[in-house]
């Protein structure tokens, strides 16, 4: 079977999105070697490449369609698949060709989330409308919808009213790296290159109000500095919620609390700036992962930290307790008292700690990656 894929973010996503369609296409290519892999890409990059067998980049052919990508990705790509006898095609991210049902193809479509269904106040008003629109008619022309979590499948249900029949959930899985342990000299180089202090907690994700950084700095200065190591930040933002997070670190004097990697210009222009290798290592030297987070489709640094076996604190909402199951330490995102206490007690009570990456590791399990990639496989097969 010639499976074709959108590979937009493939090649150009480094957050969420493209780490999923990377994850999931070679996991695809090393589990069913029998079958092509077809990754239809807007424009070229150099950013990633794939050289697994059986995987194939396809960029648009004609001057005209290089012109007008994006018309290429949402239109004119069906005539490539049709020339390419694609027999499947699968949109990673929310989106799928315009009319591909009239073509006899059959396609699937991943939807990580209805955020801007949930918090249409976070996002512009136009993208919402954009956004809205997109997913409804992915949701309503697909063959099959795979959802990220149980969370995502019943938004998905709510705001839709989709066939229940129609919707699978997959959930995925994160690079063999976090589970495997880092060799000491190789922390050692991580924690001078982006000068880690000696002992921290983590947040990975964006500096975004969903996302909740400012819940968590909250929590820090209600513990105070003796309790409580420094926080190390991995992850970017801007605008409006991302000022009031340094005006409240500047406000309570937390700037010797609170370290961006981002800030480290000098780990910035190394060319593995926070690749796997680097943020496995990263993980696997912290005392602890929170993620306070309000609302999220799966919580990827969830499952990375509890196969890196680390404790993990995050929020009893949404999909996050089917990532943690029974390992994480569950908090009220919206109280940063509630944060603060979970904080405390992780950190300070050794046989609990242990507790949790014992159980974090079993947990991890359900998440593996033959685990994944059969269970698209699957999906696939299921509408052959």
């Amino acid at each position: 079977m010639n499976i074709g894929f959108d590979a937009k973010r493939a090649f150009h996503n480094t957050t969420g999105l493209g780490y999923y369609s990377r994850t999931l296409i070679r996991l695809l290519a090393r589990y069913y070697p029998e079958h092509a892999y077809y990754l239809f890409n807007p424009r070229p990059s150099g950013r990633y490449r794939f050289s697994d067998p059986g995987v194939q980049e396809v960029l648009p052919a004609t001057r005209l369609d290089r012109m007008f990508s994006s018309w290429w990705r949402s239109h004119r790509v069906k005539r490539d698949l049709g020339r390419l006898s694609i027999g499947l095609y699968h949109g990673l991210s929310h989106e799928v060709p315009i009319g591909i049902a009239a073509t006899g193809i059959r396609s699937v479509v991943t939807i990580h989330d209805l955020i801007h269904e949930r918090f249409p106040g976070q996002y512009n008003p136009i993208d919402v409308r954009i956004y809205s629109r997109k997913f409804r008619y992915a949701c309503r022309t697909t063959d099959h919808i795979i959802a990220t979590s149980e969370q995502t499948r019943q938004d998905i249900l709510a705001f839709y009213r989709t066939n229940p029949e129609k919707i699978t959930v997959c959930y995925q899985s994160c690079d063999p790296a976090f589970s495997q342990e880092v060799p000491q000299e190789l922390r050692k180089r991580v924690a001078s290159k982006y000068r880690l202090p000696a002992e921290y907690i983590l947040y990975v994700g964006s500096v975004i109000e969903r996302k909740n950084l400012l819940g968590l700095c909250r929590a820090l200065q209600v513990l105070g500095a003796d309790r409580v190591p420094p926080l190390v930040v991995v992850g970017t933002g801007r605008g409006a919620y991302y000022r009031s997070v340094r005006s409240f670190i500047d406000q309570q004097q937390l700037g010797e609390r609170v370290w961006f990697l981002s800030e480290r210009p000098e780990a910035m222009k190394e060319p593995d700036y926070l690749g796997t290798q680097d943020l496995a290592a990263i993980y696997q030297s912290a005392s602890a992962l929170v993620y306070p987070s309000f609302f999220e489709g799966f919580g990827l640094p969830v499952l990375e930290a509890i196969s890196a076996g680390l404790p993990v604190i995050t929020s009893r909402s949404s999909c996050l307790p089917e990532v943690g199951g029974t390992a994480a330490v569950y908090v009220d995102p919206a109280q940063p008292e509630s944060i603060a206490d979970a904080l405390e007690r992780v950190l300070s009570q050794e046989s609990l700690r242990r507790d949790m990456i014992a159980r974090g590791r079993e947990h991890a399990r359900l998440f593996a990656p033959d685990r994944y990639a059969r269970s698209v496989m699957q999906v696939y097969q299921s509408i052959w």
